[in-house]
């Protein structure tokens, strides 16, 4: 990464999407640019979950403005993640698809431990260096993130589906405010969260920051009205709440420092806090400058640093945690590869790791059942919570997971018309073939080719005689093919 190098994280929340553009200098960012827009997308999950096409349409347009600010950057430049609010859309896949096509950069829907673990990235990144041990809250929309940590280490990760959109639909209909509506928000919020305290014990962090909207709106507020800079107290909570029930409703409070765009959200979002602070015995928070946006932009920079991607350490973690033959998967992936950079084109690094990911799980459900193995790998891939990586990310190493066997046009899920994914999993599944007695294969004069549509694998004249096995299965590969858009010929002479 060159000094001067422009990055941009876009930050797709339940109640706002966020655009930071940041100056890459001596191994920091500093902000460029900041563009927010009050989406609202979390009230618009209709009862089946599903965004409603309003919602979706308010998000489209939003992400072409940003998308029209973004014209030039590459794609390596580039971190788009969303939250809560598209976990939970049944039909996030239409909103993805269309929401990356205005934008111009692929969403990655993040699950929440992954959320929480960005959003320490980016509060860690803006703080001072030293050893405090840190409480992180981030309220947003729709979930609430805890995290504890030290200097760029996050310790312990949580996320709950409790938050400022979700609360004040459910309890403050039509913004009204009321002593019955603010102590059953606040009782639902304890009971969600309850299951923090055996973790987020306050004997377990010197310091409490709160990061993004709640948290900085409420810091907003306090300070408006004489409090120090940039603190939340419990008094100062108890003095805000006392306002807003003196108020009545949302559209009737009068308090310096709230924001317009916060107002339909702050009785959630208060109850909420309130809850966090009365749980976690919460004297009193900072707030934090860094937020998820921040850590998606030093995500992006170690992504790019030989040896720092995170997702590389989570592999090997997942292959440890669940037993996998160190030694078979490091010779499936070093074949893997090989046989996929002879034929792919230029510029295919990134396709060519995450290759080499899939090859290294491609047995992890293996001690789940050994005749299912492949299923039960992509079922632990699609449910996992994995540190780097985002939920597609995921989904896709598990469909080449289970794509490694049986017949290719299985994988009704997938655009087999995609060139570059056809290869990964073409080439994956003729690593597991030439692998297949568990020891390194002989792969002198092993060539594969894409000629059109066609995968073209010759090998030297002998090769078949003398790994008649090998050949074998590796004409069996020709008849998986068929009725794909894709042809294998194999010539073993």
């Amino acid at each position: 990464m060159h000094n001067g190098t422009l990055l941009a994280a876009v930050d797709l929340g339940s109640n706002s999407f966020r655009l930071e553009i940041g100056r890459y200098e001596h191994g920091h960012v500093q902000r460029v640019e900041y563009l927010k827009e009050t989406v609202r997308q979390g009230n618009g999950l209709d009862e089946n979950r599903n965004l409603t096409p309003e919602a979706m349409q308010r998000g489209w347009d939003c992400l072409a403005r940003f998308g029209e600010r973004l014209a030039g950057f590459s794609r390596t430049q580039v971190r788009a993640v969303a939250t809560q609010t598209l976990r939970e859309a049944r039909n996030r896949e239409e909103f993805i698809t269309r929401g990356s096509q205005v934008l111009g950069y692929p969403i990655d829907v993040v699950s929440g431990p992954e959320e929480a673990r960005l959003i320490y990235q980016g509060v860690a990144r803006l703080l001072p260096q030293s050893d405090e041990r840190r409480l992180v809250v981030d309220i947003g929309g729709r979930s609430t993130e805890l995290i504890l940590g030290q200097q760029f280490t996050p310790h312990a990760v949580a996320s709950f589906r409790v938050g400022s959109v979700a609360w004040s639909s459910r309890y403050f209909a039509g913004g009204l405010f009321t002593p019955q509506a603010f102590m059953a928000a606040e009782i639902a919020a304890k009971a969600v969260l309850d299951e923090a305290l055996a973790t987020f014990r306050p004997d377990g962090w010197d310091v409490a920051y709160g990061s993004s909207g709640t948290a900085g709106a409420v810091g907003d507020i306090l300070t408006a009205a004489g409090g120090p800079e940039g603190l939340i107290t419990r008094e100062g909570l108890d003095w805000l709440h006392e306002r807003l029930l003196r108020a009545q409703s949302a559209d009737r409070v009068r308090l310096d420092g709230l924001k317009d765009e916060r107002r339909a959200v702050i009785g959630g979002g208060i109850s909420v806090l309130r809850a966090v602070f009365d749980l976690l015995h919460i004297e009193q928070m900072q707030v934090a400058q860094g937020a998820l946006r921040q850590g998606a932009l030093y995500d992006l920079l170690d992504r790019e640093q030989p040896g720092t991607d995170l997702r590389s350490t989570t592999v090997n973690g997942l292959m440890q945690r669940f037993g996998v033959d160190m030694e078979h998967a490091e010779r499936v992936a070093r074949i893997a590869c090989q046989l996929f950079d002879q034929a792919a084109p230029a510029g295919s690094e990134r396709a060519s790791r995450k290759l080499d990911w899939a090859a290294r799980l491609h047995e992890i459900g293996c001690r789940i059942s050994h005749s299912d193995y492949h299923r039960h790998g992509a079922y632990i891939l699609d449910n996992t919570d994995a540190a780097g990586f985002a939920m597609p990310e995921l989904h896709r190493l598990g469909i080449l997971v289970l794509g490694q066997r049986g017949k290719v046009r299985k994988l009704v899920e997938v655009d087999l018309n995609d060139a570059g994914f056809a290869l990964q999993l073409l080439c994956l599944r003729l690593a597991v073939a030439l692998c297949h007695a568990r020891r390194d294969p002989d792969t002198e004069g092993l060539q594969l080719q894409v000629k059109g549509n066609r995968f073209a694998l010759a090998a030297r004249r002998g090769w078949a005689a003398g790994y008649p096995q090998s050949a074998h299965l590796l004409r069996e590969e020709m008849l998986a093919w068929q009725k794909t858009p894709w042809e294998l010929v194999a010539e073993l002479p």
